[in-house]
């Protein structure tokens, strides 16, 4: 007969958060290239917010101890940072 197999903390879709926020941030942050920034425009806005949420969610279930703080508190930074640079560059002009 088989051992049962109980799910862990470790098989937990929570566990996702904090990677799937790295990458939407790093995917994100990418527009702060000058050259990029026009171009990669919506994905800074969606991408930026997006990984804000998960990384938000990924820390909040890694306090609990499921998943890595590190990995989702980084992804939470470049999709801030990500996310209000675009509002930061055309301030000026909405402001005139």
């Amino acid at each position: 007969m088989p051992a049962h197999t109980a799910p862990g903390r470790d098989d937990s879709p929570a566990v996702a958060l904090g990677p799937t926020a790295l990458f939407l941030g790093l995917g994100a942050a990418t527009g702060l290239l000058p050259q990029l920034t026009l171009g990669l425009f919506p994905l800074m806005l969606i991408g930026g917010a997006l990984a804000v949420v998960f990384g938000l969610t990924g820390v909040h279930y890694a306090l609990r101890g499921i998943g890595r703080l590190w990995i989702a508190t980084t992804g939470a930074v470049l999709g801030a940072i990500a996310f209000a640079y675009p509002f930061v560059l055309f301030l000026p002009f909405w402001t005139a």
